[in-house]
């Protein structure tokens, strides 16, 4: 007997740190792969108090284990809320959630604690308080599955890159900008496992640092204060040296790289040669951009023998209009074609947190959702932990 569809909702909070995504996704079995219809999506700011204690603990290096259970908690209901709220908005009744949770620490590759060297993650939010809360089965904790394969936990969403943006003719490259800027690779008509995957390097976050801190508010809209100033050259050469951004994928970045020890000290090299907060806030704009330029010169184009290229950008990032004309300006040359993920029928916001929907999909049904070759793991496995009601 053919399996029904399910409806599942997706959740994604990312490293940004601004909010709670949802995604309502019917998908069903097809003869190849899933196939997916997206029937609703709603984004939630997290409270001011909820965010300062996510902040806080993000790669912190003390914390009382008191203030970390209790985030677990909290972040578990503000889940559960954002779920729910979204369901009664559309009226729609669930089978399944994939949860990603908050990621306080990502550590992709081992290290010594303790006498032993391993990698480590945590995402946090308490999948029992949703699963109760809500009344369905939850998949959540993805990412320590590939890693204990040799994968890095990151990145999750190319799975989804390669079911729903696949083409036979096209060069794809699915590219997101969170609080992370990170992208997928797709050749025309590639099998899954000829995708290539990796995080480009910061995104939103050095941009909304440098806003919070200049300017006083949470994010750049629309690159208004950026477009007032001047990239300043000579700090965007300084931080182009920066190893990360010459490593081979795969790879995977996060806060403990891009966070707010290196806004700081970005934010410190552009004073020194300008006091002008909006070229600051240019430069890191420029950045971003320029990182992402750089990965696709380095390591996706090589690998696309029509140079013809869909560069479909989502996430925050994408509704940056100063952000995107920069994009534009250094890909075009390269043989992309700029557009954004709504052209291809999923929304910029959307995106990820219908990717968990489809990984815990995935997981229901016992079949691997990490791509090796994104990943850098030795096998598909299967991934996450259900929590039932």
């Amino acid at each position: 007997m053919k399996a029904k569809p399910l409806i599942v909702a997706g959740i994604m909070s990312g490293t940004s740190a601004d909010g709670i995504d949802v995604a309502v996704v019917r998908i069903a079995a097809g003869k190849l792969q899933p196939k997916l219809t997206l029937l609703a999506h709603e984004g939630f700011k997290y409270p001011p108090a909820l965010r300062r204690a996510v902040l806080a603990a993000m790669n912190a290096t003390a914390v009382s284990t008191a203030e970390l259970a209790r985030l677990q908690w909290r972040l578990g209901l503000a889940y559960a809320d954002a779920v729910a709220a979204t369901i009664k908005k559309h009226k729609v009744t669930l089978d399944l959630i994939g949860c990603h949770g908050q990621t306080l620490y990502h550590q992709a590759r081992p290290a010594a604690y303790a006498g032993r060297r391993f990698a480590c993650t945590w995402q946090a939010g308490e999948a029992a308080v949703i699963a109760a809360q809500i009344g369905v089965p939850v998949v959540s904790n993805f990412r320590p599955a590939d890693m204990l394969a040799g994968g890095q936990g990151a990145p999750l969403v190319p799975l989804l890159d390669y079911v729903q943006f696949a083409d036979a003719r096209r060069n794809r490259v699915l590219q997101n900008i969170g609080g992370i800027a990170n992208l997928t690779a797709i050749p025309a008509r590639a099998a899954a496992n000829e995708v290539l995957a990796f995080d480009t390097g910061p995104g939103n976050m050095v941009m909304d640092s440098l806003t919070q801190t200049l300017f006083g508010r949470a994010y750049d809209r629309n690159g208004k204060i950026a477009a007032r100033g001047v990239v300043l050259d000579a700090v965007l050469k300084q931080m182009m040296r920066n190893t990360y951004f010459r490593m081979k994928p795969p790879r995977t970045a996060g806060r403990e790289q891009f966070g707010r020890e290196y806004a700081a000290d970005f934010l410190n090299a552009c004073k020194r040669v300008s006091p002008n907060g909006e070229d600051a806030l240019a430069t890191a704009t420029a950045l971003t951009a320029e990182t992402i330029a750089v990965s696709f010169k380095q390591f996706v184009r090589p690998m696309f023998k029509n140079r013809g290229v869909d560069y479909i950008v989502s996430g925050g990032g994408a509704r940056n209009g100063t952000l995107m004309a920069m994009l534009a300006a250094r890909l075009e040359p390269l043989g992309c074609e700029l557009a954004v993920s709504e052209d291809f029928g999923l929304p910029a916001e959307a995106k990820e947190a219908a990717a968990f929907a489809l990984l815990a999909w995935q997981t229901w049904h016992r079949l691997p959702g990490n791509v090796p070759a994104a990943t850098g793991a030795e096998r598909p496995v299967i991934l996450g932990q259900v929590t039932y009601v």
